[in-house]
């Protein structure tokens, strides 16, 4: 094998710098809908896994009664299920329009993306001479 086809293979394997300005953010803007839903779907998690914790330490809190039968606490699988069902009601909550803390979260990764192709917008890559 000689270095010339070596060389030739290497070369064409690297990609060209985009053209323009306006190439690169047509390039990102393809991804945008990919990203919306990836920030959508973060920031209800966020909230569904949020609200099941706040509710499981609640539950932990109200659910026994001073001076009440710790026989009914005894049961070793009740903290799994009680833990299983309050994250299902926290995800449930989330799906129904949750307490508005998807939406801030939300917003703000879409004001701090927004920014972010902004900034790539107006600062292309470097141009030699």
């Amino acid at each position: 094998m000689s270095n010339g086809s070596a060389l030739g293979n290497i070369s064409a394997a690297i990609p060209g710098p985009l053209s323009t300005k306006a190439d690169q953010v047509i390039q990102q803007t393809g991804s945008t809908a990919t990203t919306n839903s990836k920030i959508e779907k973060s920031a209800k998690d966020f909230e569904s896994i949020l609200l099941g914790s706040w509710l499981q330490q609640a539950e932990q809190s109200f659910g026994s009664l001073p001076g009440g039968d710790d026989e009914d606490d005894a049961d070793a699988g009740k903290d799994q299920f009680q833990g299983m069902a309050m994250q299902s009601l926290g995800t449930s909550m989330t799906a129904s329009g949750g307490i508005g803390i998807a939406k801030m979260i939300s917003k703000q990764l879409h004001r701090t993306e927004d920014a972010r192709i902004a900034d790539a917008a107006n600062t292309g890559p470097p141009h030699t001479k």
